[in-house]
């Protein structure tokens, strides 16, 4: 296969763990004979200190036409001026509304050799291997208005719109339905909202409650966002695919995180409506795990998370299912032979690069 994958490496560990998981597609590519070009652009803060535009029009032109796009982390203390008219987010926000991703998909999965890692204690990690299917271009983030008004007493009110629309939720309540149907999970959905408050989680639940019957295989259960918090600490065993709005989803999946005892160690795959030229939703790749700009430039990032996210893309926007297992294989196999970066064990911590190499040993 000949694929056009786009790289925007943004701020801080962006540029390091981009690096390693663009390396790990290149030894796929060589193992499996594909041809993979890779094509690198601006985003985030790096491109409003080079081109004032948070999303560079170069950027998203190529990203429109290429077969899925990789992106490191956007932005870091030198952009955090809550004045700016422009913030490094605003290229990420942007990139998702113009490549119309409205699902993010983020699996959480705890590595047995890696159990000591986490906080919470083995028993309750055991058996822990399900999916946040979260809405992407909706709620809080994009509502309007979202501004600031003086009032009449000369202080100031904040406003953000929480707003969805019946066709938002629908589109990622069947993606959720049919993932949770499909053969790698178990027939579970827990639809996580705020409907005993919010009148959109209210929509959200009436929605759900419809488009069950139209999945028969699957347990539809409704859990609030409270209460799904807390589960996911006590019993995170019990999910098998979560699904829920904007916010909630953010909140959660970054909790979720705590799970495996790294952050650096999730992935993600945003996908949309946009097909790509093989037929496949052109998607975003990402790690959950932010710039990190205290260890930027350290080589000490754990790339496994942008790896595992190299890894998705090989399954949902080129359609290569033995490949991405292969590469996922080949992490659990350098985690099982002990390799480590130090956000997981300070002992005998492998650099950026290091673990990389462990990991493309395994192929």
């Amino acid at each position: 296969m000949n694929a056009h994958i786009v790289v925007v490496a943004g701020d801080g560990i962006g540029p390091e763990v981009t690096h390693e998981a663009v390396r790990s597609l290149e030894a796929i590519a060589t193992r499996f004979q594909h041809t993979f070009v890779f094509e690198h652009h601006l985003i985030g803060g790096a491109a409003i200190d080079a081109t004032g535009s948070a999303l560079p029009n170069e950027t998203l032109q190529a990203a429109l036409k290429a077969d899925a796009v990789l992106l490191g982390a956007v932005g870091g203390p030198q952009w955090d001026n809550p004045q700016a008219l422009i913030r490094p987010e605003d290229g990420l926000l942007g990139i998702r509304k113009a490549l119309q991703l409205y699902a993010n998909l983020r699996p959480v999965r705890v590595y047995t050799q890696l159990a000591e890692a986490s906080p919470l204690k083995q028993h309750i990690l055991a058996g822990v291997d399900f999916i946040v299917v979260r809405e992407l271009t909706g709620g809080l983030y994009f509502g309007q208005p979202k501004e600031r008004r003086i009032r009449s007493d000369g202080g100031i009110t904040a406003i953000d719109t929480l707003e969805y629309h019946d066709y938002e939720i629908d589109r990622i309540l069947q993606l959720a339905f049919e993932l949770a149907a499909s053969p790698s999970r178990r027939g579970m959905l827990a639809s996580v909202d705020k409907a005993n408050v919010l009148e959109t989680s209210r929509l959200w639940r009436e929605r759900a409650q419809s488009l069950a019957q139209h999945y028969p295989s699957v347990t539809l259960q409704h859990i609030l966002v409270d209460t799904a918090a807390m589960r996911l600490v006590m019993s995170p065993s019990q999910f098998d695919v979560i699904v829920t709005e904007n916010t909630f989803g953010d909140i959660l999946t970054d909790e979720a995180a705590v799970l495996t005892g790294s952050m650096g160690l999730l992935p993600s795959a945003s996908l949309g409506q946009i097909r790509n030229s093989k037929g496949f939703p052109l998607g975003l790749y990402e790690p959950i795990h932010g710039s990190a700009p205290d260890i930027a430039g350290k080589g000490i990032a754990n790339p496994i998370g942008t790896i595992l996210s190299a890894a998705l893309l090989l399954r949902y926007s080129l359609g290569l299912e033995h490949e991405a297992q292969t590469l996922e294989h080949a992490v659990e196999h350098a985690l099982a032979n002990g390799a480590r970066t130090v956000d997981i064990s300070a002992a005998h911590a492998l650099s950026t690069s290091q673990m990389t190499e462990e990991i493309l040993n395994a192929l």
